[in-house]
């Protein structure tokens, strides 16, 4: 991550912290904010997708649909 950030507090269920703690401490993210980050970034990505299928029109939308869904699940590199 490069720039300004900004701290925010969160409150998440137990079984979700202890979810991310393994992924942290299985070496697969390198800290709890790198994973929401991650998590965010993908959220967002799946957003403005889903809205541009939305402009193209129906559609376009029942079309793509399953795979920006499985796209926004999918992990990807984000460095």
């Amino acid at each position: 991550m490069t720039g300004v950030t900004t701290q925010i507090a969160v409150r998440l269920p137990d079984e979700l912290v202890a979810g991310v703690d393994q992924l942290v401490k299985e070496g697969r993210a390198r800290s709890r904010a790198e994973l929401v980050t991650r998590a965010l970034r993908r959220e967002l990505r799946r957003e403005r997708a889903e809205q541009d299928l939305l402009r193209l029109g129906p559609d376009a939308y029942a079309e793509l649909a399953d795979f920006t869904d499985a796209a926004a699940r999918s992990p990807m590199d984000l460095d």
